[in-house]
């Protein structure tokens, strides 16, 4: 994809490849998806505070310069 000039949704498609390869290497390399459910469960819960930790990353970073532009 490096090769196609999409414009602007660059960026959207290398995400979503990374984000792709990342769950396939949790699922299959780490053995995630033949695993018990406690492993499940902890692998979602660390998806959902990183995803929590970067929400308020980016809200504090959103609201900074917050009229001052």
């Amino acid at each position: 994809m490096s090769f196609i000039d999409l414009g602007i949704f660059n960026p959207i498609v290398a995400l979503a490849i990374a984000v792709i390869k990342a769950v396939l290497v949790v699922l299959f390399f780490m053995h995630v998806k033949y695993s018990t459910k406690l492993t499940k469960l902890t692998v979602i819960a660390g998806v959902f505070v990183f995803l929590g930790l970067i929400s308020m990353t980016m809200a504090d970073y959103i609201s900074r310069a917050w009229g001052r532009w």
